[in-house]
């Protein structure tokens, strides 16, 4: 499929001048024959009249009609072959892949609705932020201003909250650049919650690529119709930008809602299941995404689809970057073997169309080779796995085996590494901004449930426990859950202070899961996709301690942004001078260069890291960083610098807040002997 010469698909309204009539073009390569079926407004899914479709060109199907206008419901139907790897049924009605507007009608059939075009931006461009300047905050549309008490009662939930004012103010406040949403895609909970009567709070089961999730919207919008929802999306989207706060999306490509092969029809599979899903000879579908189906890569149609959603949003929507669920399933070629020069992957990197995109993959799935962390193309970040799971080993899990067996394990190696920016991970030419940084999400613990348990609490999941993972490389203190032992909790909240400290202090691009700023907890829940409730629901209402908490994830993030050598764009190298890197050395407690037995001794769990900028767009900057992860307090000596006459301490993680007054924290000279808490960080700026 060559999509440079065929007509564009969806709904098309010229404006050139000689055409007036608006078109529809859908893509089916083994349909013998196609309609567009128009539907009354409001009423059941009885069509009121159809109209056949003519193959023009390369499996593109079109057909005009004046009453394809902004409101107007459509649906199509579908004809052709059987087989094994068919399902066609011509008496289906089915979604347009390409329609950006969707509703349901009285009768429940999913139907596609014409949108209207145009929406005044008022000037406000795409902020544009350096992925070395960014610090992405994830978080749910519903869940983020649901009980935010301080928003007008009808736009709490919704995209006018995120947009609102107040939740700016937060926003701007923390000190965030771009939010990253849970799917905005329309999505449907799949038929085992329906039965269950849960729902599927997170959104991963899209039901169409092109259209905003209508429930996020106000009432007001919803009653108005999908032109209306398109509206308060983009709205939302100018307010964010114009408080200079990128909008990323987390997009959901590798399946969809039609499930297994016994699962509901609503578009890909009614239009040419042989060509959009993945499957065998015998039709048995290949799925490598643990949810039922697998959209088939190798097919130049479902490549076309993705990057035509893609340009969409980043375009007519001004959507600023996408995280890629389960992305090795896009780079699967026809034989379902991943291959980081798969032309989706390349595409989406070379696309003039996506020039300045920020690209993000989740670099996994469940099918064979499915773990591609590092594996991906240059232009793309990824989640990077090892980073979590090395983070809470070393600040958890070690300290656990340490308290309990003596023997921490392991040695400060391992941290650095991942620390310094993954370069075990990530090739030399991708640098440290490959990594996305993260030690929570969505899924699994939220940080302070980290440290309060060690097993997962799913119950209310309705699975008996079994849903989730059982890998948390989580420590729960002595106790499992809530405590009254305040020496318990006054333990866990510098656990979690030490985790965001690395967090954000770390090379790389770092991520920070909404509520984690301030503690939030899900009781225990790691798997909470279908608790659209108060475990999900970020709290507004916090305790002195939250408040606390809060302003220390402020204070680092400033501390982020002030410290150019915390964020290289590119690795170091000790022969050379590389613009825009950070040479990065390594002190032992006593202040020496750390001598390679230290490294990954589990007696050595102290270090000393200076990292020096190398300038090129900012000032020329140094600083000191202590980690000391036993629980014993140590003795450090603070190294001798070229250079360097003075050490300005910046942070202590064994505060419970930020010192009122910077120059309460201090500055010390090299050779100073310090006492260093158990358990904790530091950070300190060098100066000349």
């Amino acid at each position: 499929m060559n999509d440079s010469v065929l007509p564009r698909l969806g709904v098309v309204v010229p404006t050139d001048g000689r055409v007036s009539v608006p078109r529809l073009s859908v893509w089916s390569e083994h349909a013998t024959a196609l309609w567009l079926c128009l539907l009354p407004a409001g009423g059941n899914s009885t069509p009121l009249s159809e109209w056949p479709m003519a193959l023009v060109s390369d499996g593109v199907w079109s057909v005009e009609s004046a009453a394809m206008v902004p409101g107007q419901r459509y649906a199509l139907r579908a004809e052709g072959p059987e087989g094994p790897t068919h399902r066609f049924n011509s008496e289906r009605l089915l979604l347009d892949p390409y329609g950006r507007g969707v509703e349901q009608t009285s009768d429940g059939v999913w139907c596609s609705v014409v949108v209207a075009d145009g929406f005044s931006w008022e000037g406000v461009a795409k902020p544009a932020i350096p992925l070395d300047h960014s610090v992405v905050y994830e978080t749910h549309v519903k869940g983020f201003s649901v009980l935010n008490e301080l928003l007008p009662f009808p736009v709490r939930g919704t995209y006018a909250g995120l947009g609102h004012q107040v939740s700016i103010a937060y926003l701007t406040s923390l000190g965030v650049t771009a939010v990253e949403l849970l799917p905005v895609h329309a999505f449907v909970s799949e038929e085992r919650l329906q039965e269950l009567g849960m729902v599927n709070y997170w959104g991963y089961n899209s039901l169409a690529f092109f259209a905003p999730h209508n429930a996020y919207a106000t009432r007001e919008a919803r009653k108005a119709g999908p032109s209306a929802v398109i509206a308060e999306f983009k709205t939302m989207v100018r307010n964010l930008h114009r408080a200079g706060i990128e909008v990323i999306l987390d997009v959901v490509y590798n399946h969809t809602a039609e499930e297994g092969p016994e699962g509901p029809t609503t578009s890909l599979r009614g239009l040419d299941n042989a060509s959009y899903y993945r499957q065998d000879e015998t039709g048995r579908y290949v799925d490598v995404t643990g949810c039922g189906n697998t959209v088939n890569f190798g097919s130049a149609a479902a490549v076309r689809l993705v990057l035509d959603s893609l340009r969409y949003w980043a375009n007519e929507m001004q959507v600023d970057g996408f995280r890629c669920d389960l992305a090795a399933t896009l780079g699967r070629n026809g034989d379902a073997a991943f291959t980081p020069d798969h032309p989706l992957l390349s595409a989406v990197v070379s696309d003039p169309e996506l020039a300045g995109v920020k690209m993000i993959a989740e670099p996994w799935d469940v099918g064979i080779g499915g773990w591609q962390t590092g594996h991906f193309p240059r232009g793309w970040s990824e989640w990077n796995d090892r980073y979590r799971d090395r983070m809470r080993d070393f600040w958890l899990q070690d300290i656990a085996k340490a308290r309990h067996d003596g023997d921490a394990g392991s040695g400060i190696g391992r941290f650095a590494t991942r620390f310094a920016g993954s370069s075990n991970t990530f090739a030399q030419d991708r640098g440290p901004l490959a990594s996305v940084n993260f030690i929570t999400a969505h899924d699994g613990f939220t940080m302070a449930d980290l440290t309060a348990y060690n097993v997962k609490h799913n119950l209310l999941n309705g699975e008996n426990n079994r849903d989730g993972t059982n890998n948390n490389n989580s420590y729960n203190h002595g106790y499992e859950g809530p405590s009254n032992d305040e020496n318990i909790e006054r333990v866990r909240r510098k656990a979690v202070r030490n985790l965001l400290g690395t967090l954000l202090l770390s090379a790389g691009v770092p991520m920070l899961a909404g509520g984690d700023e301030f503690g939030r907890s899900q009781q225990g829940n790691n798997n909470a996709y279908c608790q659209d409730n108060e475990i999900s629901w970020l709290p507004w209402r916090h305790e002195a301690w939250q408040h606390d908490l809060l302003r220390t994830t402020q204070h680092l993030v400033r501390l982020r942004h002030e410290n150019p050598a915390l964020r290289p764009r590119h690795y170091g190298q000790m022969d050379r001078v590389i613009p825009q890197a950070s040479k990065m050395e390594w002190f032992d407690g006593s202040g020496n260069r750390m001598p390679e037995s230290d490294w990954n001794s589990p007696l050595n769990r102290t270090l000393q890291y200076v990292a020096t900028s190398t300038p090129e767009f900012e000032e020329f900057n140094r600083i000191l960083c202590i980690v000391h992860a036993l629980e014993d307090d140590t003795i450090v000596t603070l190294p001798r610098f070229d250079g360097v006459t003075s050490y300005e301490l910046l942070w202590d993680s064994a505060d419970e807040a930020p010192r009122p007054n910077p120059e309460s924290y201090g500055q010390f000279a090299p050779g100073t002997t310090l006492r260093i808490p158990g358990t904790s960080m530091q950070l300190y700026r060098a100066l000349s």
